[in-house]
């Protein structure tokens, strides 16, 4: 199967892990999964530092 990570550097699809490590965010399944990495990222972010708040 084949697996697509997120560059957070190049902010491109690889289509196995081509980069380093620490650049890529994944895997996933599909190409559309590891396209909306960083707004997922992103929004756990917003979500997380809301529940600080709350605390």
């Amino acid at each position: 199967m084949t697996e697509y990570w997120f560059n957070v550097e190049t902010h491109q699809v690889e289509e196995g892990p081509q980069s380093d490590w620490s650049k890529l965010l994944g895997p996933y399944e599909t190409r559309e999964a590891a396209q909306q990495a960083l707004s997922k990222v992103q929004a756990n972010n917003e979500r997380w530092d809301e529940d600080e708040e709350d605390e």
